[in-house]
């Protein structure tokens, strides 16, 4: 009995809704018919009207309308409708309802027409009804798209989502959006707050419009030196973001080069060999990187894509480990004390570890999928960003350097390194068995390279070239920051990726490249030792 007393009190309440429904449907409705209209004011007028309504489908037909997609028939009620052309026609959707109304010639329906300046308003109008959407990126578009449209009418619309707003960066979007309109302003007091405020923003739009303001003759002298002086302001803050900008992806830069040239640097300290294969190494742990994660996302889907990469690592290292304790034991225990017979025979073991993945994997490109989140960039201030998958590497590379560090310093094993490169005929003397220490310094050498190659994965391609490109580099880097000192190869790995940024926009990439290696050369001449030499017995043995 309680139960149909509560479903009849319920009977007046759903009856209002599906009123109020009806008669939301009628408006939308009714709008859509005032664009049957040869006046491109009054199809402004019924664009404002359809945003206003809320219906679910006025976003898809004010598109349809801004791409030119909205026609009118031209016989009947004349109803406004989704053309989609085929051969000889169209076929044709009612625009209020999506009901599909079949096929008809090209004289059975005429476009609904809209100018340039229509075509503005529409922009923002779509814009502001993307004001309300859950993605903040998707704002902060809609933002820039109102702003682009240059329509002063959406200020208010702009305002009003202004102190709602708790997203930072939209906020700062918005903002620039106001500046916008308030420059073109009629009241010169509202012209010269928004110059004000304009100072601090490197929105490109902020920036043009402060230039015609600059250069107009109609404006006073009082708003035109504001405005001079604003654009300066502008200049000289975008200059120090793009330098603290080139910085960042010089140190990025440099981190991959310290990954890549760490293992490197103990593999010529200790043992003296000039390893070729390095680079190939590197490269078999950006392929391991791509199995892991292939096997991982046919398995788990996209958890097993976002937890990839940290399988990836251990396997990685072991995978290139275990190669390079077998080229040490295969190739170059026997080729001591012989560096011209070592570098030959590492080259032919990279010649045969390149032709080998040619034939499992194929000599194209693998792509790896970066996980969402290493996807993006950190907004750090309007003009200056940071990508996450940079940021990662680097603080990565920072971990990895701590980890060999701590190894080297704190453990059995760098002991007997230290001891071994120190002085080899002693160590043995003290019972060290430094031909079970050369296999495994090698293949913690080769592990390194195959964690850098996880890193690499997530940067550029994988393929079977890979290595080549890091393997010149690494040595600079190893030579100029002294043999086998790992503080060393972080500062000159550092420093060279930082050299070679600063370098690039001056004279290109590639003479970056050799600009560095003749200041290296040069460097060597002076001081042969590298930037950190070896110091006490070290030096003398």
């Amino acid at each position: 009995m309680a139960g149909n007393i509560a479903r009849l009190l319920l009977l007046p309440a759903l009856a209002l809704a599906l009123v109020s429904v009806d008669a939301a449907d009628d408006g939308f409705a009714e709008s859509l018919s005032a664009l049957n209209t040869r006046s491109f004011d009054d199809k402004a007028a019924a664009a404002e009207a359809i945003a206003a309504s809320a219906h679910p489908r006025s976003m898809l037909v004010l598109e349809a309308l801004l791409e030119g997609d909205l026609y009118r028939e031209r016989r009947g009620a004349e109803r406004i409708v989704l053309a989609e052309t085929i051969d000889g026609g169209y076929r044709i959707a009612l625009a209020a309802t999506g009901e599909a109304l079949g096929e008809t010639g090209r004289r059975g329906v005429r476009k609904v027409t809209v100018n340039n300046q229509l075509r503005r308003h529409l922009r923002g109008l779509i814009a502001g009804m993307r004001l309300d959407d859950p993605d903040p990126i998707e704002r902060i578009a809609a933002a820039q798209a109102i702003a682009e449209a240059d329509d002063a009418s959406l200020g208010q619309l702009l305002r009003a989502h202004r102190d709602i707003e708790q997203d930072a960066s939209v906020v700062a979007a918005i903002d620039a959006a106001l500046v916008v309109f308030d420059l073109d302003s009629d009241s010169p007091e509202t012209r010269l707050t928004a110059i004000g405020a304009a100072s601090e923003m490197l929105d490109p739009r902020v920036r043009r419009k402060l230039t015609a303001l600059a250069e107009s003759g109609s404006e006073s002298p009082e708003t035109r030196s504001a405005a001079t002086a604003a654009l300066a302001d502008i200049e000289q803050r975008a200059a120090r973001f793009e330098t603290i900008e080139t910085i960042f992806f010089g140190i990025s830069l440099g981190s991959i080069l310290v990954l890549a040239a760490i293992g490197l640097s103990i593999t010529f300290g200790v043992m003296g060999v000039i390893n070729m294969a390095h680079g190939e190494l590197i490269m078999l742990g950006a392929y391991t990187t791509y199995v892991v994660q292939t096997a991982m996302v046919a398995l788990w889907g996209d958890m097993g894509l976002e937890t990839s990469l940290f399988v990836a690592i251990p396997a990685a290292f072991l995978v290139a480990g275990l190669v390079g304790v077998g080229i040490e034991r295969g190739v170059i225990r026997y080729l001591y004390g012989r560096p011209l017979e070592t570098l030959l025979a590492t080259f032919g073991v990279s010649l045969i570890l390149q032709q080998a993945v040619r034939s499992i994997f194929s000599p194209l490109n693998r792509a790896v999928a970066t996980p969402d989140w290493m996807s993006g960039s950190w907004q750090v201030a309007q003009g200056l960003s940071i990508t996450y998958n940079r940021l990662y590497t680097l603080i990565f590379a920072g971990l990895v350097f701590a980890a060999l560090l701590a190894v080297l310093q704190r453990t059995r094993l760098g002991l007997e390194v230290r001891a071994t490169m120190q002085n080899r005929p002693m160590a043995q003397a003290m019972g060290i068995r430094t031909a079970r220490v050369d296999a495994l310094t090698f293949g913690l050498g080769a592990g390194i390279a195959g964690v850098a190659g996880v890193a690499l994965s997530q940067l550029t391609n994988v393929g079977p070239n890979l290595g080549q490109g890091y393997i010149v580099d690494s040595f600079m880097v190893v030579v100029f920051g002294g043999v086998g000192n790992l503080w060393g190869t972080l500062v000159a790995g550092l420093s060279l990726g930082v050299a070679n940024k600063f370098l690039e926009p001056v004279t290109g990439a590639v003479v970056a490249k050799i600009v560095v290696l003749v200041f290296i050369i040069l460097f060597i001449q002076k001081r042969p030792k590298g930037l950190f030499p070896q110091r006490g017995r070290a030096a003398e043995a």
